[in-house]
């Protein structure tokens, strides 16, 4: 007979859940687990039978993303508790983009790891994973994905949008543009305070089309996020809804047996790199996105992105590929549901999410309220997907330009390189007012992509020479084998590789060599002879070893170049037999 727990449609029964093999025993090891829980207060009734679901929390008090999730988890604990499930809550690395140096892009994979283990390790049946800061999103999924059971996605939804003197802020976009004119002596400093105070106002991530927003959409889009979730702000009374239902939902979801492995297929990345295109995106998402594929063994690359990027144009019209508007007008358009709507064309409607639903089925009803915020198919913000990929000698293996950022003058340019090695060289130049800068040079920074940074930090756009900026310009062609916010803009063309701390062309670059982009033709090269480069790679010694020991010294042994996700390598789908789960006796 099927415990009363149970519901009539399910696809396990109460004695098939991994939690049983912890709690149902008659034998001394599970008299241990029970007795234990017990010790917590706990009763038998409250976990007898039912999917036991683990809230993998990423709040700190140094994650002000994630600062209203303290309270947020005990929602999800009552939508669980509602379906009869038996909640716990497992802290897990918070990875904050405010405060975590050198990058957070070091801890990703540690987070990825800490996951994959926590559920592995605990008698769980399924998890909601409870994240939305921009290396939260890839680092929980990923780990999530390689321990495939029942899982689901709560973003932590962007804040309200800042405010300046009666302007709206967008997190990073206004703090580069303010910054950039207080260099050039525009402002003064009391203003800078005031943006200072203004442009993060409550909890949640980055209003802008950051890396945060970017993330959550791609995962919706994946079908890991319950629909509309990816869009709600953090502020909203929606969001406190949003958490319920995720805990409701990933009860059914235990019983039905639906795993990642059964949702992120071939075809909702495929979803997700169209609507990455379509949203104006950040340029974090080429990483993030070919990780989390090849983790839910799907052989997702850089021509994937380029094949979208050639027929999805950009219709998100939130900063930075857009003038104007934020995340909360975003919402209050419709959201990711009436964008992806709208290119519904583009999209594999029949993939299955969370919800239980397709993804055509999710957005079905969904409607445009704006339509200058979400644009029609017809009426872009930028005629092609947010993202180019360019390769060429400088960059065999790829680098990515966000042309609905930038000026577009530079779409096709050529100009003598100037060549810094570090981040502190670079920026004393720029500084440096009696440095010769012409808007017509391409300002490099090199050394530091995912060993050389190390991690591959957020330095990609570099900053505008002072003295160009005191002569009214505000772009110019800058290259780097560094990541760079999606708050950020600009013709920075980013993630160069191979990197040059390995070796890679990029690390034969010389100052006065001329480089030559053209975004159209996908295409980026030095202006170098094949006999010169062979010279000078002849020359070329390598750096020293950044870490000799610890975390770092793992990193730099095992992490991959950014066009294969910058994953380690041990953690690939086809690295070793899978992991059984856990003995106990």
């Amino acid at each position: 007979m099927p415990d009363s727990h149970t519901p009539p449609s399910a696809q396990k029964s109460a004695a098939d859940l991994r939690s049983a093999r912890w709690f149902g025993p008659a034998d001394l090891r599970s008299f241990g687990h029970r007795s234990r829980a017990m010790q917590m207060g706990y009763s038998p009734e409250e976990w007898t039978g039912k999917p036991v679901i683990a809230i993998v929390n990423t709040w700190s008090d140094l994650q002000p993303c994630h600062a209203h999730f303290k309270q947020r988890v005990d929602d999800v604990k009552r939508g669980i508790l509602m379906a009869g499930g038996f909640p716990v809550e497992l802290p897990a690395l918070s990875v904050s983009e405010s405060f975590v140096k050198p990058t957070t892009m070091m801890y990703r994979n540690m987070l990825a790891m800490e996951t994959e283990e926590l559920l592995r390790s605990h008698p769980v049946d399924g998890a909601v994973l409870m994240g939305g800061c921009d290396k939260t999103t890839p680092g929980l999924l990923l780990g999530a994905t390689s321990m495939n059971i029942p899982t689901i996605y709560l973003p932590a939804g962007p804040m309200l949008r800042g405010n300046f003197q009666g302007k709206f802020l967008g997190s990073g976009s206004d703090s580069w543009k303010y910054w950039d004119e207080l260099r050039a002596g525009k402002i003064t400093d009391k203003e800078w305070l005031g943006v200072e105070q203004g442009i993060a106002r409550s909890y949640g991530t980055c209003m802008t089309m950051g890396t945060a927003s970017t993330m959550t959409a791609i995962a919706e889009a994946v079908g890991m996020v319950l629909p509309g979730g990816s869009s709600v702000p953090a502020a909203d009374a929606g969001h406190i809804r949003l958490a319920s239902e995720s805990g409701r939902r990933i009860v059914e979801m235990v019983w039905e047996d639906l795993t990642p492995s059964k949702i992120q297929t071939h075809q909702a990345f495929e979803n997700a790199i169209a609507v990455a295109m379509a949203m104006g995106c950040s340029t974090n998402a080429i990483i993030h996105l070919i990780a989390m594929a090849r983790r839910a063994g799907q052989d997702i690359g850089l021509a994937d992105f380029e094949h979208y990027s050639r027929r999805v144009p950009v219709i998100g019209n939130v900063r930075p590929s857009g003038s104007q508007y934020l995340m909360e007008d975003f919402y209050y358009a419709g959201g990711i549901c009436a964008l992806m709507k709208n290119i519904s064309q583009h999209l594999h409607l029949d993939c299955p999410t969370v919800s239980g639903k397709t993804i055509g089925e999710n957005i079905e009803s969904a409607k445009v309220f704006n339509d200058d915020v979400i644009r029609s198919l017809d009426n872009p913000i930028y005629g092609e997907g947010s993202l180019a990929v360019l390769t060429g000698n400088l960059a065999p293996d790829g680098c990515v330009i966000k042309p609905a950022a930038m000026d577009q003058k530079f779409l096709k340019h050529s100009g003598p390189a100037v060549v810094f090695d570090d981040y502190p060289s670079m920026k004393k130049a720029v500084d440096d007012e009696t440095y010769p800068f012409t808007p017509d040079h391409v300002l490099v920074l090199r050394n530091a992509g995912p060993q050389g940074g190390p991690g591959m930090p957020e330095w990609g756009m570099l900053p505008m020479p002072k003295k160009l900026l005191k002569e009214g310009f505000r772009d110019m062609l800058r290259l780097s084998d560094a990541r760079m916010s999606g708050t950020s803009y600009g013709a920075c063309v980013l993630h160069v590789s191979p990197e040059s701390y390995i070796g890679g062309p990029f690390a034969l670059l010389k100052t006065g060599d001329f480089v030559s982009v053209d975004v159209d033709a996908r295409s980026i090269r030095m202006e170098v002879s094949d006999e010169e480069l062979a010279r000078r790679r002849a020359e070329w010694t390598p750096p020293p070893v950044r870490f000799e020991r610890g975390y770092g010294w793992v990193f730099t042994k095992h992490i991959q170049q950014a066009d294969k996700g910058c994953d380690f390598d041990f953690l690939r789908t086809d690295f070793g037999a899978p992991v059984p789960e856990p003995v106990i006796y």
